[in-house]
């Protein structure tokens, strides 16, 4: 047993939910570009849309500059919020994700969600994917103090998981995800269904494979680094 009563061997796959299992990112792009246009700031879709998957902290920043005037923040994250969600009630997974969380099941991973999300807006994402019998937990944006690029949420989906970061990959759509788990000590596999980055940046940023969409993944599942963590044994213990 590990010291959190884990059993030896124990592997895990987090997964980033926005642009990764859930067809969200173009859904915030419009979200946070109405935000903005309502408090008099023309921002660019494009920009916006490779903003995404950051925490709302780190994509103002990036949007609007860390020098700006914080005190408008609070509001403007409440816009998007009430933009976005009126969108909660026809959030899609992407094509068999569902599936790709309980492939990992099956194969004895310790599936934890690890999403920038946070409230009833991770709670809605949750539902609309139908997959907890495969889920093992899910970390968000209220349980660490810096979201992504940072690695506290990473951090945080271990913790959950009771594994090491060498017995761990996480999957997500963004540079911010990949330099979030390469920070964590984590390998990172990409998906392009966030439409923000191409294949060369996620390579350029760490991404050991890069698939199309989580059924591609899946399709390939037993060659990739999900697949090989979960049939790879655990290196023992040692134990004075």
């Amino acid at each position: 047993m590990t010291e959190d009563g884990a059993p030896d061997g124990t592997a895990a796959v987090l997964f980033d939910v926005d642009g990764t299992l859930m067809d969200t990112v173009h859904l915030h792009t419009v979200a946070w570009w109405e935000a903005l246009r309502q408090h008099d700031k023309a921002v660019a879709m494009t920009r916006i849309q490779r903003a995404i998957g950051m925490g709302a902290d780190h994509l103002l920043d990036a949007l609007l500059g860390e020098d700006r005037d914080h005190d408008g923040d609070s509001a403007l994250k409440a816009a998007h919020d009430a933009v976005y969600g009126q969108y909660w009630s026809r959030l899609t997974p992407l094509d068999r994700a569902a599936d790709l969380l309980r492939a990992c099941a099956d194969r004895g991973l310790r599936v934890v969600l690890a999403s920038s999300a946070s409230g009833p807006e991770a709670d809605v994402m949750r539902q609309a994917l139908d997959a907890d019998d495969a889920i093992h937990a899910m970390t968000t944006a209220d349980d660490v103090e810096a979201s992504k690029p940072e690695p506290d949420l990473v951090h945080r989906a271990l913790e959950k998981a009771g594994v090491p970061p060498e017995r761990a990959v996480f999957v997500g759509d963004a540079v911010w995800d990949v330099k979030a788990a390469l920070k964590a000590g984590v390998a990172c596999v990409a998906v392009l269904t966030g439409g923000g980055f191409s294949t060369q940046e996620l390579r350029d940023a760490g991404a050991r494979e890069i698939y199309d969409a989580p059924c591609d993944l899946l399709d390939h599942f037993a060659d990739s680094a999900v697949g090989k963590l979960a049939a790879a044994p655990a290196t023992p213990s040692r134990r004075s």
